[in-house]
């Protein structure tokens, strides 16, 4: 459908790639052009971080805001105890109550740096659906709610349907987690005037139920949009790599790590990464992303640097990337590097470069290490290594160790006293 809107956020959402469906385009476009549009997207609290993997829909809330909307970050602190199903092969961990709000405090933190929370009209809230979910009683839930759903159509969403085909076990734990988040929505439209719900294109069912149910039960129209779910072009998953998850904490992936993951972006990501992922105007995302050869190295450094400075600052980006021209092009050891810090003590009897390698992050097991040295990848100030029983004592980390992957990881250990 060709949809030409007149609203900022509507605009910024179809020109940038955030925009999957929508369930009703003019109805929504309509709305912001009315007044606030409160929306909200959920998360559950299942760690203390959010991951890349989630950057889009951040995004998607900050952009709500630079636009005159009202971003609500919906933590499910309720839904957690359940598990969402949608696209698993399996259950979700459960977790307890206090796991889950040292988690909703760790999400905070991180939202903080994309939208300003507070009491205006177009402030930030941070909703936790067990306000509404953990005194719900059953019987009331059933015969007020429940009534509402019809179990045909839910066997029919694909979150549910590809847990079935593949004979795989939903428990009716997960099954009501369907139920639950369409009530969200509810219950957000009735305390905070919520008209808008937005998602992954997986989670397009579960808006489908929301919108119904408000409609059903309340007589009033909410709306629902999705973004895609993104892969990069290579076919692997959004906010995963080698070393595991790219966190949106600092404590969790330095900045340095950060900066690397999106500097080596591949060069067909580049262009749409910079729309999704950064404020530049679009004309100058069009411009970098169609650069060719050596030049594309430019637009991946400003990629890197733009989503960097959004999360832990213009000073955390700019250090990135002068520790970045140290290792690379001065072969210097980068003091912004990832750093493991041995205890005197650790290294009495000596301890072998392969549990470096590890403990730095660079191989995951000593078994990992040995084939990384054995296959020419490993090197140590930028030296070749070659001897995977080498043993260093406390001498030969009196300076910082400097330690590669391949050309493009690093880590540096330390002697502490």
């Amino acid at each position: 459908m060709t949809y030409h809107p007149k609203s900022d956020f509507m605009r910024v959402m179809m020109e940038r790639g955030f925009l999957a469906d929508c369930t009703d385009y003019q109805g929504l476009d309509e709305a912001f052009a009315a007044g606030v549009v409160p929306g909200y997207i959920g998360f559950d609290a299942t760690a203390r971080s959010l991951h890349v993997g989630s950057l889009i829909q951040i995004m998607m809330l900050r952009w709500l805001q630079k636009t005159g909307g009202k971003p609500i970050v919906l933590m499910g602190g309720g839904t957690t105890k359940v598990g969402d199903p949608s696209f698993r092969a399996d259950e979700r961990p459960l977790l307890g109550p206090e796991q889950i709000d040292a988690n909703i405090a760790g999400i905070r933190e991180v939202f903080s740096h994309y939208v300003t929370f507070g009491d205006g009209p177009t402030d930030a809230i941070m909703a936790n659906n067990s306000e509404w979910l953990d005194g719900l009683n059953y019987l009331d839930f059933l015969r007020d709610v429940g009534r509402h759903f019809s179990v045909n159509r839910m066997l029919a969403f694909e979150s549910v349907k590809s847990r079935l085909d593949r004979e795989q076990s939903l428990s009716f734990l997960e099954f009501n987690y369907m139920i639950l988040q369409a009530y969200d929505f509810l219950e957000l439209h009735r305390r905070h005037g919520c008209l808008l719900q937005m998602g992954g294109s997986d989670q397009w069912g579960n808006i489908v139920n929301g919108i119904d149910l408000t409609r059903r039960m309340l007589d009033d129209q909410v709306f629902g949009l999705t973004t895609p779910l993104l892969t990069t072009s290579d076919g692997r998953k959004m906010g995963k790599s080698q070393q595991g998850a790219i966190w949106l904490n600092a404590e969790l992936l330095s900045p340095y790590e950060f900066w690397q993951f999106w500097r080596n972006t591949t060069d067909a990501d580049v262009g749409r990464f910079l729309k999704l992922y950064t404020e530049l105007p679009l004309e100058e995302c069009e411009r970098l992303g169609v650069l060719e050869g050596a030049d594309i190295n430019t637009a991946k450094i400003r990629l890197a640097n733009e989503v960097t400075a959004l999360l832990h600052g213009p000073d955390a980006a700019a250090a990135a990337e002068a520790t970045a021209r140290e290792v690379f092009e001065r072969g210097g050891t980068g003091e912004e590097l990832p750093t493991v810090e041995l205890g005197a003590h650790e290294v009495v009897d000596g301890i072998s470069v392969v549990q470096l390698i590890v403990r730095t992050g660079l191989a995951k097991s000593g078994k990992e290490a040995k084939r990384l040295i054995a296959e020419g990848g490993a090197r140590m100030n930028d030296a070749a290594l070659t001897d995977p029983g080498l043993v260093l004592d406390a001498g030969a980390l009196a300076v910082p160790l400097k330690l590669s992957a391949g050309r493009k990881r690093h880590a540096l250990v330390r002697l502490t006293d």
